[in-house]
């Protein structure tokens, strides 16, 4: 779809193609429509006239009528020699389709709206970006960030370093979640040595999948497991649970400046004391080594070095050990939530 969308159909938003204006009509009278039904009119996803709905991926729902208008509008006022003509193509294009959505909206139940304008997807890198520096651009106070997987790449450092320069301009406070496995990085702490006294950084055993809050207003969370796809959302509850996760896990954790605590065993490291705890549970070595943010093969040759130090010739009695011992209670562990919140592979191509 991508690459031909606006070959074909060589147009604004302002002036639709005939198939176009068909299939975005019965979009705003339907509230969705299938996403086959699209297929003819890629115009539709590549001007974002239609996006996937959040409940169904394989269903478009419309942007409403006032939100394209209020999207041309910005770029029109920038344009001062043009103004005038293009806003009147504007209005004189969605003046029939703002009229049927206010029939829609007198009709449907008004949490239905709200829910349209609160959970948004963003279906593309681009518009991933491009969510993400408009929610900047407009922040003032603070950024909640969760940052899953092991020690940050220099790609995903500097993808993202404009951004965190432009708050730390504007005095936003930024606080910051990674694994402890993070801490090994020279990315990251030549990141936070750069930004300062504008980020607070602290690390877990384990943290929620990505996550990054502005101004306790508007969130960002992955939509797919290549992170390709993200969804915006802006819905109070929503964000009041956000929110109470960071804060719970923030009190968990270690600030990056401060050494992890001892275990108290001798040739123990703190790092094994969490592979003990989650070996005790039942997990898996890929498993465990997914939850840490580290490899499988790194995995391993900690369990090796557990079963060396505890004297066990086996899994079966290296479980009996970790217990002996006391190790089968985690030492910064995630508290339980909803399992759209756990982990996902650090090596996923991300765009959040």
């Amino acid at each position: 779809m991508t690459g031909h969308g606006t070959d074909a159909h060589p147009h604004g938003a302002d002036r639709l193609c005939d198939a176009g204006d068909l299939v975005y009509s019965r979009a705003v009278r339907r509230g969705r429509v299938p996403r086959t039904d699209a297929e003819p009119v890629p115009c539709l996803l590549e001007l974002a006239l239609l996006h996937p709905d959040p409940d169904d991926m394989d269903w478009l729902v419309p942007t409403s009528p006032q939100e394209v208008m209020t999207r041309l509008l910005r770029g029109v006022y920038d344009e001062v020699s043009e103004s005038h003509r293009r806003v009147g193509s504007a209005v004189d294009a969605f003046e029939r389709y703002a009229g049927l959505s206010r029939r829609i909206e007198a009709s449907a139940p008004a949490s239905g709206a709200l829910e349209g304008a609160a959970i948004r997807v963003l279906d593309g890198l681009a518009r991933i970006q491009a969510a993400m520096d408009d929610a900047t651009e407009a922040c003032t106070g603070e950024v909640l960030t969760v940052q899953p997987g092991g020690i940050r790449r220099e790609p995903e450092l500097t993808e993202g370093l404009h951004r965190a320069l432009a708050l730390r301009s504007r005095g936003v406070r930024m606080r910051d979640l990674y694994t402890h496995v993070a801490r090994h990085g020279q990315g990251l702490l030549n990141y936070l040595e750069l930004m300062g006294g504008a980020v607070e950084a602290r690390t877990l055993d384990e943290v929620v999948d990505r996550l990054i809050l502005f101004d306790r207003t508007v969130a960002f969370i992955p939509a797919n497991a290549d992170h390709t796809m993200a969804l915006e959302l802006r819905h109070p509850a929503l964000i009041d649970y956000f929110v109470t996760v960071f804060d719970r896990l923030w009190r968990l954790a270690i600030p990056v400046a401060a050494p992890l605590p001892d275990t108290g065993i001798e040739g123990i490291s703190h790092r094994e004391q969490s592979i003990a705890a989650l070996l005790a549970e039942g997990h898996q070595d890929a498993v465990i080594a997914e939850r840490l943010g580290i490899s499988v093969r790194t995995c391993r040759a900690h369990i090796a070095r557990l079963s060396e130090t505890l004297g066990a010739a086996s899994r079966t009695q290296l479980g009996v050990r970790i217990a002996q011992v006391g190790l089968d209670g985690a030492a910064s562990r995630v508290p339980d939530v909803p399992a759209q919140l756990t982990p996902v592979d650090q090596e996923s191509p991300t765009a959040l």
